[in-house]
C-alpha cells in the first residue's frame, strides 16, 4: 500500500499515547525504549492508513497493546502488539523487523500474521490454514494467541462501518473459534465480553430487546437482590469470616443462549443474577458454603467443587445455587483472590515468560500440555485439523480416574477411546476392551463423573474405522485417522503392485525383465516421488493398471512372453485395500470380479452380483477377474431369509440349528406377515465358505416348522 503523509499528531502530542506510556511503568527502561521505537515505526509504516471509521490506523495497533499491557505481559510482547499489521498490511520485511526490534519480536509478529498472499481454493481453506498458522505459532509461544485475541476484542469493538454480511461472518467466526480459545486459556472476562459483542453484530435486535429487559429486570428485582447481599454479608461476618460481597449480572449472550437451549421466555430465566464471595484462603471457602448452607437452603445436585478439582483452564471455585427468598434460585461462587483473579484472566492472570514449568504454575503446566496436543493433531489437511481443534474447544468437562487413582478431565460424551488414546496413543491403538467401575464395557461407552477406567491392551487390536463415529475429542480423531490413513496407504501400495503385476504379465511381460529406467521413467511422468506413491494410486483406484503398464512399456522394445490371462487371487479379508462388497456379500467359493472405485480401492462383487450389471457393459476397463486364495480361519458375514411357521419355540430351534451347524449369528430381525401364520426371520450369520454356508442352510431345512430358505442380496450400502 502506498504511503502518504500521516494526519495523526506527533506522538508527544497524542493523549491516548501519553496514557499508553504511563501504563507501561513496570517493565525496565530497556524494554520501554524498545516499545517507544516500535511506536514510532509502527506509525510511520501505517502512516496515511486509515481505519474504516476514519481514524488513523495506528490508534488499533495501540489499543491492542494497551489490551497487552493490561495483562502485564513483557516487552517483546507489547512491541509485538504496536508491530502486529505492519507485516500484513505494508511493505516492512520479517528481516528489517528482526534486524530493528530482534527476532524474538520478529517471530511473534509473523505468528501473528495472515496467508493473504497465497493463493486458496475457498474462505474456509484460508480460514482453517490461518487458524493452523497461529495455533502453532501459539503452541511455540503462548503471547502470539494472546495479542491475537486483543487484536480480535479490538476489532469487535469497531465495527461500525464495516458491512452487515462482513460483521456477521467476523461475529460467528469469533463464537466459532477465538471466544472458545479465550474460555479454554481462563481468559473468562475477555471470553464474555467477545461473546456479547458477537452477539450483538450477529442479532443487533435480539440484543437491544434483551438488553432492554434486562435493565428493567434490574430496577424491579433490586430490593431482593439487596437484600440477598445483605444476608450473605451479615452471615459470613457472623461466621467470624473476612469476605468480599458482589452481585453478578448474567451476559447478554448467555441469557439469549439459555433462553433458545431451553426455549423460555425472558421472564422464566430466574437466574439472571448471582453473587461472588471472595475470601482470604481455601479453608475459609468451606468455611463460607457452610455458612450460606445455613443461611439459605441449597438446590441437591447444583453444587460443584472446582478447588478439589480445577477445570483444565485452571480455573477453580465452589459453585452453589441457593433457594433464596420468594423461591428464587440464588447462583454463589466462592474464591479467593488469587483463584479471582485467574477465573477473570487465567494463564494472563500471572502470566511467566520464562520456564513457565519451572515457575510453579499448575495452569502453565496444563495449558503447556493442552499446547503440546495441538502438535499431536497436525495434519496434511488443514480443515481436518481446523475440525479436531474445534471439537476439543467446547469441552464440558467430565472426571474421571484411572487405576491408581489419578483424576483425568475428559470432554462430556468422551468414550473409553477417547480416554485410551488421553493416556498415550500406543493404549488407543491398541485397546481391545475396558472396565469402567470394574465392569466389563464396549468400547464405545460414554464416560460419566467418578467412573474408574481401565483399558485392557492387545498387540493385535488395531483401530477400527467404526470408532471415528464414537470419539469426542480431538487427539483420538486426529490419531485414528492418522493410523487408518497410513495403513490404507500401505495396503493400497501392496494391491497396487500385484493389479499391476497382473496387467503386465496379462500383457505377456514379466515385471523383472523391465529395465529399472523404465521404471524411473514410469514414476517422473506419473509425477511422483517413488514407486510405491505409483502402487499407491493403483490401489485406491486414482490410476488404472492397464493404463499405467502400458505407459511402462511405452518407451521399451521389450520381448513379451505368450500372453496369458491371470486373475488375481485375494484372501477374504484384505483389510482396508480390498473390500467386499455389501450389496452381494461374496464369500470363498463364489465367482467373483473386482471393480477398481476411485477412494476405495478394489471391491469385490459376485459374478451375479444384480447391481453391476450396468456398470459391468459400460465400464468394462474398471473391472478385473479375481480368484478367492485359500485362508484358514475366516470368517465372512452372508445374508439369510427363513421362513417359518408361527410355533412356540421356533426361533430357538432356528437359532439352535445354526449354532449346531458351527456358524454365528450376528443379527436378527423378525417379520410377521398380516395373517400371522408365518414370520419371516432375516438372519446375518458368518461362514467360511460356500460349502459352510450350503451346510447351515440343509441343517435348516430339516426343521419341520422352517418353509423357505434363501441366501438374501440387498442394494449396496
Amino acid at each position: 500500500m502506498d504511503q502518504v503523509p500521516s494526519s495523526h499528531p506527533p506522538a508527544s502530542e497524542d493523549p491516548a499515547y501519553q496514557v499508553f506510556l504511563d501504563s507501561i511503568d513496570y517493565l525496565p527502561p530497556a524494554d520501554v525504549g524498545r516499545i517507544k521505537d516500535a511506536y514510532a515505526f509502527s506509525a510511520h509504516a501505517h502512516a496515511g492508513q486509515t481505519r474504516i471509521s476514519g481514524e488513523p490506523y495506528i490508534t488499533h495497533p495501540l489499543a491492542v497493546a494497551g489490551a497487552v499491557v493490561e495483562w502485564r505481559m513483557d516487552g517483546a510482547a507489547v512491541a509485538a502488539a504496536l508491530l502486529h499489521d505492519v507485516l500484513e498490511d505494508t511493505k516492512t520485511s520479517k528481516r528489517e523487523l528482526a534486524d530493528k526490534f530482534g527476532r524474538e519480536v520478529a517471530d511473534l509478529v509473523d505468528g501473528l500474521s495472515k496467508l493473504d498472499r497465497m493463493e486458496f481454493a475457498s474462505y474456509q481453506e484460508a480460514q482453517a490454514e490461518n487458524f493452523r498458522k497461529m495455533l502453532m505459532a501459539m503452541a511455540r509461544d503462548l503471547r502470539v494467541v494472546l495479542i491475537k485475541l486483543a487484536d480480535r476484542q479490538h476489532n469487535l469493538q469497531t465495527m461500525a462501518g464495516v458491512r452487515p454480511d462482513k460483521r456477521r461472518r467476523i461475529a460467528i467466526e469469533t463464537l466459532d473459534i477465538y471466544a472458545p480459545i479465550a474460555l479454554r486459556l481462563g481468559l473468562n472476562k475477555l471470553y464474555r465480553e467477545m461473546q456479547d459483542l458477537s452477539f450483538q453484530l450477529i442479532h443487533p435486535h435480539r440484543a437491544e430487546v434483551l438488553s432492554k429487559a434486562l435493565r428493567a429486570a434490574r430496577g424491579n428485582r433490586k430490593e431482593m437482590l439487596s437484600r440477598i447481599q445483605g444476608g450473605i454479608t451479615g452471615k459470613l461476618a457472623e461466621a467470624g469470616l473476612h469476605a468480599e460481597v458482589f452481585g453478578r449480572e448474567k451476559s447478554l449472550f448467555s441469557i439469549y443462549r439459555k433462553m433458545r437451549e431451553k426455549r423460555l421466555s425472558f421472564s422464566q430465566v430466574l437466574d439472571l443474577y448471582g453473587f461472588r464471595v471472595i475470601v482470604d484462603n481455601v479453608p475459609s471457602c468451606y468455611l463460607a458454603l457452610g455458612a450460606l448452607h445455613s443461611l439459605f437452603k441449597p438446590v441437591p445436585g447444583k453444587f460443584k467443587d472446582y478447588i478439589a478439582i480445577p477445570k483444565d483452564n485452571g480455573y477453580q471455585s465452589l459453585h452453589t445455587t441457593l433457594i433464596g427468598p420468594y423461591g428464587s434460585p440464588v447462583e454463589v461462587q466462592i474464591r479467593t483472590v488469587e483463584m479471582h483473579q485467574v477465573a477473570q484472566d487465567g494463564v494472563a492472570a500471572h502470566w511467566l515468560y520464562k520456564d513457565s514449568e519451572d515457575g510453579g504454575s499448575d495452569l502453565h503446566i496444563r495449558t503447556h500440555k493442552w499446547l503440546q496436543s495441538l502438535l499431536e493433531m497436525q495434519s496434511s489437511d488443514s480443515a481436518e485439523f481446523f475440525e479436531n481443534v474445534k471439537i476439543d474447544l467446547f469441552p464440558d468437562d467430565v472426571y474421571v480416574f484411572t487405576p491408581k487413582g489419578k483424576i483425568v478431565a475428559m470432554p462430556r460424551g468422551a468414550t473409553v477411546i477417547d480416554f485410551a488414546y488421553n493416556v498415550h496413543t500406543y493404549i488407543g491403538h491398541h485397546c481391545s476392551a475396558a472396565r469402567v467401575n470394574q465392569d466389563l464395557v464396549p468400547l464405545r461407552t460414554e464416560l460419566r463423573n467418578g467412573d474408574m477406567v481401565e483399558i485392557i491392551t492387545s498387540p493385535q487390536a488395531t483401530p477400527n474405522p467404526v470408532w471415528l463415529n464414537h470419539v469426542k475429542t480431538g487427539r483420538a480423531r486426529g490419531k485414528i485417522r492418522h493410523f487408518l490413513r497410513t495403513m490404507r496407504n500401505e495396503e493400497s501400495s501392496q494391491l497396487g503392485e500385484r493389479l499391476l503385476r497382473q496387467e503386465l504379465l496379462t500383457l505377456g511381460f514379466v515385471p523383472l525383465s523391465i529395465p529399472a529406467e523404465a521404471w524411473d521413467h514410469l514414476v517422473k511422468t506419473c509425477g511422483k516421488k517413488t514407486l510405491e506413491d505409483v502402487y499407491t494410486d493403483i490401489g485406491l483406484g486414482k490410476r488404472l493398471p492397464s493404463v499405467v503398464a502400458r505407459r511402462l512399456l511405452a518407451r521399451e522394445e521389450l520381448s513379451a512372453d505368450s500372453p496369458s490371462h491371470v486373475a488375481l487371487a485375494i484372501h477374504g479379508t484384505e483389510g482396508m485395500a480390498i473390500q467386499l462388497a455389501r450389496c452381494c456379500q461374496p464369500i470363498p467359493g463364489d465367482p467373483i470380479i473386482g471393480s477398481i472405485k476411485k477412494g476405495s480401492g478394489l471391491v469385490i462383487h459376485t459374478h451375479d452380483c444384480p447391481t453391476i450389471r450396468k456398470s459391468r457393459s459400460s465400464e468394462p476397463h474398471q473391472w478385473i477377474d479375481v480368484e478367492w486364495e485359500p485362508e484358514e480361519g475366516k470368517l465372512f458375514d452372508i445374508r439369510i431369509k427363513v421362513e417359518v411357521k408361527n410355533k412356540r419355540g421356533v426361533l430357538a430351534q432356528v437359532a439352535a440349528a445354526i449354532a449346531e451347524a458351527g456358524s454365528n449369528i450376528e443379527r436378527v430381525a423378525m417379520d410377521p406377515d398380516p395373517e400371522g401364520l408365518h414370520t419371516v426371520l432375516d438372519f446375518t450369520i458368518q461362514v467360511a465358505h460356500r460349502i459352510h454356508l450350503a451346510s447351515v442352510m440343509r441343517s435348516l431345512r430339516h426343521i419341520p416348522e422352517v418353509t423357505r430358505i434363501s441366501r438374501e442380496r440387498g442394494a449396496e450400502v
